[in-house]
């Protein structure tokens, strides 16, 4: 790496040695073809600056605003914007969200997060990188940095995805903060974001799923960053409660942000006492509208608020578990039904279990999260008691009844591991007893397991390494056996340091066995020693 200049002469304070030609510039790239009926605006064209001249830099006033614009009444109360969630039962749901929530979390994160983080790292411009997908409402967090005046590193799918390159990034352009999923984040720690020797950013923003406690001793241990946890579902503006590293010595959901009202109720939506758990309700300025035409869903999760006093206030059941510490931070336990979290999806356990008993051959079927499983949430494992002689052997079975689910279900709600059971276990209480259950069998696919290449026996070592699984046949499918995203980041990782060869994560989505990663590392390998 180049060495940096002094800072006299980054000043420009600092005369050069000697007189030097100035580099010819580039040429401009040739502009993109601007869509059919759309006029094509060049910021930086003589006619336009012109006009952006005589322009007031002072706020926005109504004379200045599109007619039709002045004429909307509670611009506050306007759509933003529709975002889709990925539902429970696979069907997604349009939440409507209004411009006070993202106004309110602007003004809250200004105060809370941009400016304590601006102060410490001496006022000046921070540079945040953008590592969140635009499809996840989470991207807003990145966009308001730059509402703010910072600057904003678009990091796109290729880079974002792998690890190693993204902490590479963050280190060459002095990174001041990342936004990521508490998993991401574990792997980037492990690529060494954290590292005293190079550049460390000032600022870890975690959300979307509960943050482990070795990455929060990580980021508490670690001097000049600060760790920030954000909870909040898509139906609250995207952000509710937070804390930081600095604030709480063990991971929290934190405390409302402002004017968020979060209630922790019991059965009969009375306040839970501290320490008790409770059921997480959430009001105020984040509320979002409901969902969109689904009148049904949205009055079942909109509620009725009877600790306003406003008349007609409404709470969003959040169907988490939490509890309330005596410090005001809340502490997140869990889920009060059935729904995990699986590859980024809410799932409905009971959705699954009725698609499998919805089978001919199956008598009963039970589905549970196996915490054991790769991920934060493990991966789904299903039981299933089959109908006697419906098939000659176990393993049949479990691979006719997965290929029968990912007929009727999206990918992340097909079972990883599927195991045939002679009984379901009960408990006392005639419910399911699930510390009873047989460990979970993951199923393999037909063809056969013996690798011809080291590349395939490697590969085959690491699927099996980052799965945490017994073994992987050759024409096993990642995702299939409970793979997603973030373990495919880490496999990707592994296998560019094991095999010494350029894999990137989009090679894992195309060619997801170990038979066909093997065939396209080889072709790949075969091209440069060509050239």
């Amino acid at each position: 790496p180049r060495a940096r200049p002094p800072a006299r002469a980054r000043r420009g304070l600092a005369r050069p040695a000697a007189r030097r030609r100035r580099p010819r510039a580039p040429a401009p790239a040739a502009p993109l073809p601007a869509p059919d009926g759309c006029a094509r605006i060049g910021l930086d064209d003589a006619g336009v600056i012109a006009q952006l001249r005589v322009l007031s830099g002072g706020a926005l006033r109504d004379d200045e605003r599109p007619a039709f614009a002045r004429a909307l009444p509670h611009r506050l109360e306007q759509l933003a914007y529709l975002i889709y969630t990925s539902g429970s039962t696979g069907r997604p749901k349009g939440v409507a969200t209004a411009h006070r929530g993202l106004t309110n979390m602007q003004l809250n994160h200004r105060r809370e997060i941009f400016d304590p983080v601006v102060a410490a790292a001496g006022g000046r411009r921070l540079r945040i990188a953008h590592t969140v997908s635009f499809s996840f409402d989470m991207s807003w967090e990145e966009l308001l940095w730059l509402v703010e005046g910072h600057e904003l590193h678009v990091c796109d799918e290729q880079l974002r995805r792998d690890a190693e390159a993204l902490v590479a990034y963050c280190a060459r352009h002095e990174i001041d903060v990342v936004n990521v999923t508490p998993t991401y984040a574990q792997l980037l720690v492990e690529q060494g974001l954290l590292d005293a020797a190079g550049h460390r950013p000032a600022l870890v923003l975690l959300g979307g799923e509960a943050v482990p406690d070795r990455l929060w001793e990580q980021l508490r241990e670690t001097d000049g960053t600060l760790g920030y946890n954000l909870y909040g579902p898509t139906e609250y503006t995207i952000n509710a409660l937070g804390t930081g590293t600095a604030d709480s010595a063990t991971p929290a959901i934190g405390r409302p942000i402002r004017p968020t009202r979060a209630y922790v109720l019991d059965g009969a939506l009375r306040r839970a006492p501290v320490g008790a758990p409770g059921a997480l309700y959430l009001a105020g300025a984040g509320l979002a509208r409901g969902y969109h035409a689904s009148f049904d869903r949205t009055a079942e999760r909109f509620v009725a608020d009877p600790w306003s006093a406003q008349a007609g206030a409404r709470m969003y059941r959040t169907g988490d578990l939490v509890r309330l510490r005596p410090d005001g931070q809340l502490d997140f336990l869990g889920r009060t039904d059935d729904q995990v979290k699986i590859r980024g999806h809410r799932v409905e356990l009971g959705e699954i279990e009725a698609s499998l008993a919805a089978h001919p051959g199956v008598a009963q079927a039970a589905v549970i999260a196996d915490a054991s499983g790769p991920g934060a949430a493990g991966r789904l494992a299903g039981y299933v008691v089959t109908q006697v002689g419906a098939w000659a052997d176990a393993e049949t079975a479990a691979r006719d009844l997965r290929a029968d689910l990912k007929d009727r279900l999206p990918d992340y709600m097909v079972p990883a591991a599927l195991t045939i059971v002679g009984e379901l276990p009960l408990t006392v209480n005639g419910k399911l007893d699930v510390a009873a259950l047989p460990a979970p069998v993951v199923v393999a696919a037909s063809a056969g397991h013996d690798a011809t290449t080291p590349a395939e026996a490697r590969l085959a070592e690491l699927f099996a390494e980052v799965l945490e699984l017994d073994r992987v046949g050759l024409d096993d499918g990642f995702f299939d056996l409970g793979g997603h995203s973030l373990r495919a980041i880490l496999l990707v990782g592994r296998a560019r340091k094991a095999l010494d060869v350029a894999v990137s994560a989009r090679d894992l989505f195309e060619a997801p066995t170990v038979a066909g990663l093997a065939a396209r590392l080889a072709e790949r390998q075969a091209a440069v020693a060509s050239q």
